[in-house]
């Protein structure tokens, strides 16, 4: 039998600030219609955080990584979404291939924007008006509202929810009691390249004052963090907790539910910070906190404003990175006196 609860089917982004960022996105839809329910096509990684989005009826795993065509794959994906009489899609990427599921998928509405000349895709091809919606999360809202609506929309803070059983297994799981002070949490990567990343030597120099002052230092990454939160981890004569490689996903958004501050370059898990509601310090040096800052009323943005700067380059073209060499980190531990 068929679900007669109206649906609609979200594509969603690949990278993990962008997917907090969505969760705008889905919290204005279920405002606005919420008999209605959200299913999002998105790559397998991104289900422990969908799960953690209430708004979220079921993620949809894409079997095809990033930048990946597989023409015959996405058909029959399409043909196999054709039973979920989906009523409405929205594509958030605006590559070509990325609008074919729910081409073959029958869905009747296909709205996103014209990107890759998308216009026999989508039948709400919709023109980016970039000085209108300067950020990436009113780009993504502003697809849920209709094409005439006044525009930029208003933006609902992204707000996950934390598995506290599950937060308890992964403690016991890596032999970390649960912490009795204040935790500071230290996100020390940056996927897109070292023009997002504050030195090593900084990240330490804040660890360590707060060592001093009782706190337990945690560091969060991926598998490619492990080198310079090694290094972190030197400086400090291993007396911080090194989780990088060493957490999934939902597993590192539980336990980052436990710090009091949490200190990120640019990254996803700085969306994942500021949508927990961590008091985080935010470092931005090649990219544009106007463009993707943190979705957290009570977050501390640190940029130097250099005339060089936001650059958006993977590598400091210039070979200084003075953007954030030179945020010392005693700016860094003022902001976190204010919290």
């Amino acid at each position: 039998m068929v679900d007669p609860t109206p649906a609609i089917l979200v594509v969603g982004p690949s990278w993990v600030g962008d997917m907090v960022m969505a969760q705008s996105l889905f919290k204005s839809l279920k405002e606005r219609r919420p008999a209605w329910a959200i299913d999002v096509l998105a790559p397998s990684w991104s289900r422990p955080l969908l799960e953690r989005m209430p708004e979220v009826r079921q993620g949809l795993s894409m079997p095809i990584g990033h930048g990946q065509f597989q023409w015959g794959v996405r058909y029959r994906l399409g043909r196999a979404l054709r039973k979920a009489r989906y009523r409405e899609a929205i594509v958030l990427p605006n590559s070509w291939k990325s609008a074919l599921v729910p081409y073959w998928a029958g869905i009747p509405m296909r709205i996103g924007y014209r990107g890759e000349a998308r216009w026999g895709l989508l039948t709400d091809s919709r023109t980016l008006n970039k000085a209108v919606l300067k950020m990436t999360v009113q780009r993504f809202v502003a697809l849920g509202y209709p094409k005439d609506a006044s525009l930029p929309p208003p933006i609902r803070e992204p707000k996950l929810v934390i598995d506290t059983q599950a937060r308890a297994r992964a403690l016991e799981r890596l032999g970390i009691a649960a912490p009795e002070g204040p935790v500071l949490a230290l996100c020390p990567g940056a996927e897109y390249g070292p023009a997002k990343r504050w030195p090593a030597a900084h990240f330490a120099d804040v660890a360590r004052a707060k060592l001093a002052q009782g706190w337990a230092v945690w560091l969060f990454g991926s598998d490619k963090d492990r080198a310079v939160a090694a290094e972190i981890q030197q400086a400090l004569d291993g007396r911080g907790i090194d989780l990088t490689g060493k957490t999934q996903l939902g597993e590192a958004i539980d336990l980052m539910s436990l710090a009091e501050v949490v200190i990120s370059n640019d990254s996803g898990l700085m969306h994942v910070a500021a949508a927990l509601g961590r008091n985080l310090v935010a470092l931005y040096g090649s990219s544009d906190p106007g463009f993707t800052p943190p979705l957290n009323a009570n977050a501390r943005v640190l940029t130097l404003n250099l005339e060089c700067s936001p650059c958006f380059q993977r590598e400091c073209p210039l070979g200084h990175l003075k953007c954030l060499r030179d945020l010392d980190p005693g700016t860094v531990l003022r902001a976190i006196s204010t919290f």
